[in-house]
């Protein structure tokens, strides 16, 4: 199913973002938890597109796994780094000829260990460019992202919003957020959508802290911030990494709560490929129903 479609049929709308292993064991480790989760019942699961090479043919043959194999609603991720239009154009006749009907457009960060970001010589330079490449020659649903601590590479909050409308106007169907953790962001950023004429979905991406260092590098690559005293709970906890699984957990079910409660249409997990944390926030939530409190949906 599209996912426009899933969200005008329903809210909350619950989704999972998997990345592509690099190794065997990692693939074990994604199949055991694509088998828990599928339990839990998500709308959709989304499957990242590595930089450089690493892992983009993996992408889109996990991405039918999930449909084929899990019965899942799937969604691939394709992004403008290191390929040329010929060779994107491929990869999108591959995911339509699997079923798909779902892609996220994105520019794409530099590959590790590249600070700046350079489009391939025969390839696309913004995200823009690649929804319009879709829409232009496929038929899928297309997602992209939104910024509410603004993009590294934008200017200002103005410029920012200025492309993300650029992006809808393309034919981006909804939009899903970078990682945050002050839901102020999140709704300031919803409101000043609104107001240059952003009418999709917006879905607020979540990262439950599970791991202290890993959040820091997280955070320091796409330049989102933590509060200060979420920042003051997680340095008292560092030496202790169950202790920061707990408050992450604790802390990630509170915020999408009162994201729920507040309208926001649904919740995009970023999983990092494990499903504890995620298990157990979506099983708090589904119990306590937090949207059915929600006075206006955003």
């Amino acid at each position: 199913m599209r996912i426009a479609e899933l969200l005008e049929r329903q809210r909350p709308v619950f989704s999972f973002e998997f990345f592509p292993p690099k190794t065997d064991e990692g693939q074990a480790t994604l199949r055991n938890t694509l088998e828990v989760l599928k339990d839990d019942e998500p709308d959709y699961v989304s499957v990242t597109y590595g930089a450089g090479g690493t892992t983009r043919n993996r992408t889109v043959e996990i991405t039918k796994t999930i449909k084929r194999d899990f019965g899942i609603e799937a969604m691939a991720h394709l992004s403008c780094v290191g390929e040329p239009r010929e060779r994107l154009v491929e990869l999108l006749d591959e995911i339509a000829a699997a079923g798909i009907q779902n892609v996220l457009a994105l520019r794409g960060d530099p590959p590790r260990g590249e600070k700046r970001w350079q489009p391939h010589p025969g390839g696309l330079s913004y995200s823009v460019e690649l929804i319009r490449l879709i829409k232009e020659r496929f038929d899928f649903c297309v997602g992209a992202a939104g910024f509410p601590e603004v993009h590294l590479d934008a200017p200002d909050r103005a410029s920012d919003l200025r492309y993300a409308k650029e992006k809808v106007e393309a034919g981006a169907d909804f939009l899903i957020t970078q990682l945050f953790f002050d839901n102020e962001a999140y709704f300031d950023y919803v409101e000043a959508a609104r107001d240059v004429g952003i009418d999709v979905a917006i879905i607020p991406g979540i990262m439950p802290i599970t791991n202290y260092g890993q959040i820091h590098r997280f955070t320091d690559m796409c330049g989102a911030t933590i509060p200060a005293d979420l920042e003051r709970q997680l340095n008292g906890r560092a030496d202790d990494p169950e202790a920061v699984a707990e408050l992450g957990v604790a802390y990630a079910t509170l915020q999408c709560s009162d994201l729920l409660a507040r309208g926001a249409p649904g919740v995009h997990f970023y999983t990092l490929n494990r499903s504890p944390a995620t298990r157990a926030i979506l099983a708090a939530l589904r119990a306590a129903h937090p949207w059915t409190r929600a006075k206006a949906a955003v």
